[in-house]
């Protein structure tokens, strides 16, 4: 092993973190400063203004967890491991909701808080929180380092698990004496975590032999109506490009999830485009009509499972490709599975399919699924006076050509959103999907363009959504950073709302927001945007949106849409595709829902 440059060198605590950061390749990290962080802030702004090193830029948002979302945005933008740099007690506690938002999702992000001095934790010490032990239930793993010998060791070690196997977020509480200390900085060293180590190395070691493979295609072999069934961990792993060759070597249709959006070109011939709740009619329906179904990097969640056992009802066999044992059988009872690095399972069988001569002809299941998209088609009121989200969508989409990078905050916006995007490539798509937590667009989309500078960047929030996080507009300015953010105004929770109307017998309890007082653009104004507009008028859409999209620096378009618009296909929890409610302008071929759902299912 080659020797650092800089091993040997004394070094403060805080100097080693900001190192090891800068060996990692970390080129930007998110965060606000306090008095238990004050050290590595210190250390920060002292690496930055060395002319021999590569400064790691220091972004400063309104509000921490706003520091959490944009760690999170770069890495789901990048694939690399986002940084968030906190302070004590608020400051970590500020960051529970993207440390879990990143843990749900199993997205690579690395939380070090500052904490109060090792001989006042447990005092009530002020701004102290006992971070070891709220964290602990929602990161991937904690660290709580108390001595200042094992820190860098600590660091380095804290990447490691952030990125392999299920990648998750990992905590670093780090009190404030451990900053301040000075010893030997070694520039190598991991911690000790056998364990952890080992499940990796198996995971590593584990290769589809000829026999597990030649399993799998005796189940496709017999297969008249294949459908793959990817998730998000195909994006995680990196794992797209093997998944289209596999895909497209044989014509199997692809369903995705929310969160594997972009696993496959939404615009090729086999996308069957995304399944569940708030799926297109004709992925559901393609479900049900499969007879071999190929879960990869997928996990039978209760948005796109929510009965299991009639699940994917005429599916015959059930495969699954996993990172994670546990996901297993955990929900829906499979016939072949296998937990690895999903890449090299992916490659491996696209290439024993070609060294066997497999070939099938699925030619009426390609018809049948094409037919599925043809009369099952999204669609909306195209003749409404009123500005559909649906048509807005349509239209922003037609400028960016399934190229753009798309953050959304959460509810109807962004199941519009999903569902009438394109995209062809992973890493496009940015949501939090099992948390499903208000406020994620706009801190997401900035981690997002200082991932890609010169990728167009585009938030698209709702009115209720944006208010979680609106304070970090101001952060889009300070950083003159080119992203498009588009409010969709229907005067409240979206989401809930429709949800009141279908199941609640319309009592709008606590979600109109319609005598607020909010205007929006002028608060984009305030905090500095130079293109801010409303759009009102459905003649107007076109027009607006290409001055939006060709606008060159920051932009802001608040767009009053029709408040009675809702998010079709929707099937009702705990219910089945075949009770899916389509709407009145998609073509049903279910029965409809046959009873409400249960109250102890809602939502």
């Amino acid at each position: 092993m080659s020797s650092h440059p800089l091993a040997g060198r004394t070094m403060s605590g805080a100097e080693m973190i900001v190192q090891v950061l800068a060996d990692e390749g970390v080129d930007v990290v998110f965060g606000y400063s306090g008095g238990a962080i004050l050290p590595t802030y210190d250390a920060i702004f002292v690496h930055n203004r060395d002319p021999k090193r590569r400064p790691i830029p220091l972004i400063v948002p309104a509000n921490e967890q706003g520091a959490g979302f944009m760690a999170a945005g770069y890495a789901r933008a990048s694939g690399r491991v986002g940084v968030c740099v906190v302070t004590s007690g608020p400051g970590a506690t500020n960051t529970v909701t993207p440390v879990r938002d990143s843990m749900a999702d199993s997205i690579p992000i690395v939380v070090i808080c500052g904490q109060v001095p090792s001989a006042a934790i447990g005092s009530d010490a002020f701004q102290e929180a006992p971070v070891s032990a709220i964290m602990g239930s929602v990161a991937k793993h904690i660290f709580l380092v108390t001595d200042p010998t094992r820190l860098e060791a600590t660091m380095r070690t804290a990447f490691e698990i952030a990125r392999t196997g299920r990648p998750g977020p990992v905590v670093i509480d780090i009190p404030k004496d451990v900053q301040n200390w000075s010893g030997t900085f070694h520039g190598h060293g991991r911690l000790p975590v056998p364990g952890y180590r080992s499940r990796l190395t198996q995971l590593e070691a584990h290769r589809l032999g000829e026999r597990e493979l030649g399993a799998f295609y005796a189940m496709l072999g017999e297969s008249q109506r294949p459908l793959i069934y990817a998730g998000g961990g195909v994006i995680n792993a990196e794992a797209a490009e093997a998944l289209r060759a596999f895909a497209q070597a044989y014509q199997i249709p692809v369903v995705t999830t929310l969160m594997g959006i972009g696993a496959v070109d939404t615009t090729e011939a086999h996308a069957m485009r995304m399944l569940g709740m708030h799926g297109a009619a004709f992925a559901n329906y393609a479900v049900d009509d499969c007879d071999f179904l190929i879960a990869v990097g997928a996990r039978f969640d209760d948005r796109v499972a929510a009965v299991p056992l009639k699940f994917a009802r005429g599916a015959k066999h059930i495969a699954h490709f996993d990172i994670d044992a546990s996901e297993i059988n955990k929900v829906k009872r499979v016939h072949w599975s296998y937990v690895g690095l999903l890449g090299d399972a992916l490659v491996a069988l696209t290439e024993y399919g070609r060294a066997h001569g497999f070939r099938r002809d699925w030619s009426k299941w390609h018809a049948h699924c094409a037919e599925l998209k043809r009369v099952h088609a999204m669609n909306y009121d195209r003749a409404s006076t009123l500005i559909q989200p649906y048509y807005l969508i349509e239209e922003i989409n037609r400028l960016t050509r399934g190229e753009a990078i798309i953050a959304t905050g959460v509810g109807q916006h962004q199941m519009w959103a999903a569902q009438y995007f394109d995209f062809k490539s992973p890493r496009l798509w940015l949501t939090s999907g099992s948390m499903g937590t208000m406020g994620f667009g706009l801190p997401a989309a900035i981690g997002a363009q200082f991932a890609h500078p010169s990728r167009l960047v585009i938030d698209i929030d709702g009115d209720a959504s944006i208010r979680m996080n609106l304070g970090e507009l101001e952060t889009v300015t300070t950083y003159d950073l080119p992203i498009k953010v588009v409010v969709l105004n229907n005067f409240g929770d979206g989401m809930v709302k429709q949800w009141q109307k279908l199941f609640f017998k319309g009592r709008l309890s606590a979600s109109d927001k319609s005598l607020h007082k909010k205007d929006f653009v002028k608060a984009a104004q305030a905090d500095g945007f130079p293109w801010a507009q409303r759009l009102d008028r459905k003649e107007e859409v076109a027009r607006v949106v290409a001055d939006f999209i060709g606008f060159k620096g920051p932009a802001f378009l608040e767009v009053l849409i029709d408040p009675d618009a809702g998010v079709y296909p929707m099937v009702g929890p705990g219910q089945c595709y075949d009770e899916m409610i389509t709407g009145e302008h998609i073509v049903s071929r279910g029965q409809g829902p046959t009873a409400p759902p249960d109250a102890s299912e809602m939502f």
